[in-house]
């Protein structure tokens, strides 16, 4: 009998913030987002206690050609110890041409060769008639439940998680790249949040999603959360979990911001990782890529200029727009947790749920 779905903390009366949440409370409430997963779970028949807890997963801007049609973007690295691919020329050009992918760390250049592949599939002009592609992955590392030396991720994965990708609400927890990702001791993944920002009768769209894999178990704000909502327990046991881990955090917007003022809202993202009870450790790999479907930037264009629409720097409209990255980055570490099921991997481990209630 298949297991009750758990559910995200608003639904168990956990509200971080003011501002509200869009209707799915999932980065796919910025219109034309998609996310998509592959997720891989089975023992490795080989005659060791190997296992195989790992995923892939696929955020698209949106479900067009994203080469033909790129999107503004910009990252920002909390704390380096991470292996990405792709963050040099997002930053150099402030635009994201592929899908944002995730995967734990000795997957990333399988990850890469499988969407670079999806894409040379949807574009056969790329690297014959105009320029290469820059593919963009992000990795946290799933070994303590994953056999990752095994390097079971294989680049059809990458692009089946990018044929899975729907606007529907993303699943979160266990899933995807967050299979084997463990968060403040106990299981963690994905998680995602939305909020809402209305200014003068029009109203932007925030999303984020996390993969979280950070954090010891005493270092996990829970007597905050406990304090102020009577409901959250403390029933679940914790691992012993040394390793500073890493969390990748992607944050989406249909606001028209350029690239610097993406890069502004990327460090929002810090305050709310740090509200959760992170304190990006040496061996932390914490980074943000943020882009803005505000704008769709053609790869062939016969002008020289281009014009677009941006928010003003200094119109308040800006601050409801940090508030909602602080906001939605703390919720989806949140809904990480309570999304997330109990799961083993190798050797015998396992990894317990948080329970909130």
């Amino acid at each position: 009998m298949s297991q009750p779905t758990r559910k995200k903390v608003r639904e168990l009366g956990i509200v971080i913030g003011t501002l509200p949440t869009g209707r799915k409370n999932c980065i796919t409430d910025v219109s034309g987002v998609k996310v998509g997963h592959v997720t891989i779970d089975r023992p490795l028949d080989d005659g060791t206690q190997d296992y195989a807890c790992t995923g892939v997963t696929a955020i698209l801007p949106h479900g067009g050609n994203l080469f033909l049609e790129k999107v503004t973007a910009a990252s920002y690295v909390i704390n380096g110890f991470g292996k990405t691919t792709g963050l040099v020329q997002i930053n150099e050009l402030g635009v994201l041409e592929s899908p944002i992918m995730l995967t734990n760390t000795f997957s990333v250049p399988a990850v890469t060769q499988g969407t670079l592949q999806e894409m040379l599939a949807q574009n056969p002009e790329i690297g014959d008639t105009t320029g290469t592609i820059n593919v963009v992955v992000g990795e946290c590392n799933d070994g303590y439940l994953n056999a990752i030396r095994r390097c079971v991720i294989q680049p059809e994965d990458a692009r089946a998680a990018i044929m899975n990708a729907m606007e529907n609400q993303s699943e979160e927890g266990a899933v995807g790249a967050g299979k084997g990702m463990v968060c403040f001791g106990y299981k963690g993944g994905i998680g995602s949040s939305s909020r809402l920002v209305q200014i003068d009768g029009k109203e932007y769209s925030v999303g984020v999603l996390v993969l979280s894999n950070f954090g010891k178990k005493e270092e996990f704000q829970r007597d905050k959360y406990q304090q102020q909502f009577a409901n959250v327990q403390r029933s679940s046991t914790a691992i012993e979990h040394t390793s500073d881990g890493s969390i990748m955090i992607v944050l989406a917007t249909d606001a028209p911001v350029n690239e610097r003022q993406l890069l502004r809202l990327a460090k929002r993202c810090a305050i709310g990782l740090g509200r959760t009870g992170s304190y990006y450790g040496h061996g932390s790999g914490d980074i943000v890529i943020a882009f803005s479907t505000a704008h769709k930037i053609p790869h062939h264009s016969d002008h020289f200029v281009e014009k677009r629409m941006q928010l003003r720097e200094d119109h308040p409209v800006m601050n409801q727009l940090f508030t909602a990255a602080s906001d939605a980055t703390e919720e989806a570490i949140l809904n990480s947790l309570s999304k997330a099921r109990t799961t083993k991997g190798r050797n015998g481990r396992v990894v317990e749920e948080y329970v909130f209630t």
